[in-house]
């Protein structure tokens, strides 16, 4: 069944044979997992990981995370630990990558893998995507739907308008439970956080019995999301803005500026989980508004509101 989009589908048994035909022939196909909406292709082949890169304006030396169904399908490609099966067992499926030493034998393309020995890893949670990966025999290459350094998509629309009908099938999920991009933990030596996500540095150092360190975001690029320049809206970014210039669109958390003109709400109940869920959708909708600018009140470097900050900050990158 389509919508009104022609290369949007709503998913069902047909579709979903149509789409895995499609990845079958090194197609790229539009996927919604529980983070943000992805562009998946198979990566084992050449062609689909060089359209991905191409489609997304990508630099080839930002790899792509490999999505696969569950930690039995992964193990011919990467070689896991012990604290990969403590987090695996603890959070997976869902909004967490791995990093890992890839196999020799491994059949991932090295392209995306960016010329690293390692690779990316995730299980996503989304019921789509894991229809597709259950029926295929191949893991996904598949970064997030969007030009390289624009806003992550939220919902099938936002592929559509950064893609139009360049992917010939966008499945439809509903709109994005997370709404941010998923926890990269390394886990090569001793494990580091290499981008926050909702699941925080607590939850990880709890589940592992031991600390765990934050890399400094732009020293290390073997993980994806790590430029310095991302998540951008296309307009400027400023935060820890205090007050409103009075014509810029204005961020902010809480119930303070309720029903104020030009003021755009995260979460009136101050759920930082809620607040990430909607920022990449308020970050679209004030540039569909025609606003020039854009800023963020303070948001708490706690939980989901340290993934916040990181988002925010490298959007406010000039």
């Amino acid at each position: 069944m389509k919508n009104s989009y022609s290369n949007i589908f709503t998913f069902n048994k047909k579709i979903l044979k149509k789409t895995i035909k499609n990845l079958n022939n090194g197609s790229i196909v539009g996927l919604p997992t529980e983070t943000v909406y992805g562009l998946g292709g198979n990566a084992y082949q050449k062609k689909p990981i060089l359209n991905i890169f191409n489609l997304k304006n990508r630099p080839k030396t930002n790899p792509l995370i490999i999505h696969y169904y569950n930690q039995t399908s992964a193990l011919k490609d990467v070689e896991i630990n012990k604290h990969f099966k403590k987090l695996y067992r603890k959070f997976c499926p869902g909004p967490i990558t791995f990093v890992l030493k890839r196999k020799i034998s491994s059949k991932i393309h090295p392209l995306a893998c960016a010329g690293f020995n390692t690779v990316a890893i995730r299980f996503p949670k989304h019921k789509v995507i894991r229809s597709v990966l259950k029926k295929i025999d191949f893991p996904l290459a598949m970064p997030s739907a969007n030009k390289s350094t624009n806003v992550s998509p939220v919902n099938s629309l936002d592929v559509f308008e950064e893609f139009k009908k360049k992917i010939s099938i966008i499945l439809e999920g509903g709109k994005c439970k997370v709404g941010i991009e998923s926890t990269v933990v390394d886990l090569t030596n001793h494990p580091v956080i290499l981008r926050p996500g909702v699941i925080n540095k607590n939850e990880l150092e709890k589940t592992l019995k031991l600390k765990l360190k934050n890399m400094k975001i732009y020293q290390n690029k073997k993980s994806p999301g790590m430029m310095r320049k991302h998540y951008s809206p296309g307009i400027p970014v400023k935060i820890n803005q205090k007050k409103h210039d009075g014509t810029s669109a204005y961020i902010y958390i809480g119930k303070k500026y309720k029903h104020k003109r030009d003021f755009f709400n995260l979460s009136e109940n101050f759920n930082l989980n809620e607040a990430a869920s909607n920022l990449y959708r308020i970050f679209r909708l004030i540039k569909k508004k025609g606003f020039k600018k854009i800023q963020i009140d303070k948001i708490p470097k706690v939980g989901s509101g340290i993934a916040i900050n990181d988002r925010i900050k490298r959007a406010s990158e000039s």
